[in-house]
């Protein structure tokens, strides 16, 4: 039998020659073995069972609001800031894209965190870390008032598929590195000082989200729902829909244990019953509110055991050619199942309203949704926000899309459904109403007049 602990060392030395902690190295260790010794990462239909009814954030009462809003002077506003705009055809920080006039991502979080009253802290990359700052140079005059922390994510080495070896890639030796998902939250909190740090500064409750989710505001309804309740961990999720059927949703372990399964922890031959909204009710929108106390407890104990996500990809993620290799990843969700008197709770689907690809930046910058002047994303729909789908030959790459909204996008307000086929230029004044499909079958540049309302399908 291979010995996998010698198979380990090379990663280990790559590890230490970079810096990185025991912690990060210790957790990189567990999901390697784990790897090498045949875990999948996979959570079978077997082993759960689904969620039934949750609590609702709408009808938590007035009383909980002031619980909450004593507690905000306690409270952190912590965002994960390390994503790229890659998948629109950017290399810089996410947060920096403008998501209204004169409000970028990062832009509208500071003014939440200010109006609030609470500190931001950013968990960056390295490869965000200098964007974020410099953009924080200008917003900090914007806001005097505001109080940021930065720290650092951990970076882990590529593993290569066909013998689980450190993956190389000299054409461009970055490639051989990747932040380990969000999991990687409590460790770098641990390992750069800041979770002491703030519990040293008064600080006790944490609430974290995605940069690029400006639905997930700080609420003080929840906040109270946590402390009244003297939950560990909150975990904020919302109601599946047929566009949700891919997304990881929570169930319980058989022994009655929330627990998070993403997509990738699904057996192939279980994709079925993973995809059925009737049965997994709920996904994660990857709000969470948790006790930093509660917090320190765990990892007094080291790196938390979170469930290993196995990742197939290659190690140039431009290249499909390049070299097959696992990225071995955790989310920050999967602490629902390590810290005690954790819970989940339904929201509202405005506060998640997260920023992918361009489709999803159409619909924030439409009327489908306004920014306050606190920076809160306000819903201005009923039920759901458009589902949008953009070819992906025009409209993926942020420069191209926005040429073909040059004059910025349609009113979304009253439309369920966007489909575009085919390279098509939005005039002013444009009005979507239903369900639209839009189809160029010329093969050339089309335009959509303006000052008109479209619906049903149209063809150019």
């Amino acid at each position: 039998m291979p010995d996998h602990d010698t198979q380990f060392a090379p990663f280990a030395e790559l590890m230490q020659a970079r810096g990185l902690p025991e912690m990060a190295i210790a957790s990189f260790r567990r999901h390697y073995l784990g790897l090498a010794a045949g875990d999948t990462g996979f959570i079978s239909e077997h082993e759960i069972q689904p969620v039934g009814s949750l609590p609702h954030a709408e009808a938590l009462g007035p009383d909980l609001a002031e619980v909450g809003r004593r507690a905000l002077k306690a409270t952190v506003f912590l965002k994960l800031n390390g994503g790229l705009g890659t998948s629109m055809g950017l290399d810089q920080a996410k947060s920096l894209i403008e998501v209204k006039p004169g409000w970028s991502f990062l832009r509208a979080l500071a003014r939440q965190a200010a109006h609030a009253g609470a500190p931001l802290v950013l968990m960056n990359s390295d490869r965000t870390h200098r964007d974020s700052q410099r953009a924080l140079a200008d917003i900090r005059r914007q806001e005097p008032e505001l109080t940021v922390h930065q720290f650092l994510q951990h970076m882990a080495p590529k593993v290569c598929r066909h013998d689980l070896s450190p993956a190389r890639w000299a054409r461009d030796p970055v490639h051989e590195w990747y932040p380990p998902g969000h999991g990687d939250l409590y460790a770098a909190l641990h390992c750069s000082g800041m979770l002491r740090a703030l519990l040293d500064t008064g600080m006790r409750y944490l609430f974290v989200s995605n940069s690029d989710n400006l639905g997930a505001a700080l609420d003080a309804r929840i906040l109270g729902y946590l402390v009244a309740n003297e939950l560990g961990f909150l975990m904020e999720v919302t109601d599946r829909t047929p566009a949700d059927r891919k997304g990881g949703h929570i169930a319980l372990t058989r022994a009655g244990t929330l627990v998070l399964r993403e997509a990738a922890q699904c057996p192939a031959e279980e994709r079925e019953s993973f995809e059925d909204i009737a049965r997994h009710r709920y996904f994660n929108t990857n709000n969470l509110w948790m006790d930093l106390r509660e917090l320190e407890r765990l990892l007094a104990a080291g790196a938390p055991a979170l469930p290993l996500i196995r990742n197939a990809k290659t190690v140039d993620p431009a290249d499909p050619d390049s070299t097959p290799v696992y990225q071995l990843e955790s989310a920050m969700g999967a602490a629902v199942s390590l810290i005690p008197r954790a819970a989940a709770l339904r929201v509202p689907r405005h506060r998640f309203a997260p920023v992918k690809t361009t489709s999803d930046l159409l619909v924030v910058r439409s009327d489908a949704f306004d920014v306050s002047t606190e920076g809160r994303m306000l819903p201005g729909f009923d039920e759901a926000p458009p589902v949008i789908e953009l070819d992906a030959r025009y409209y993926a790459r942020l420069q191209d899309f926005e040429l073909r909204f040059p004059v910025g996008p349609p009113s979304l307000r009253e439309c369920r459904r966007l489909i575009v086929s085919g390279d098509v230029r939005f005039e002013a004044g444009v009005v979507l109403r239903g369900d639209v499909r839009i189809v160029s079958r010329s093969g050339r540049p089309a335009v959509l007049a303006g000052g008109r309302i479209y619906e049903g399908e149209i063809t150019l």
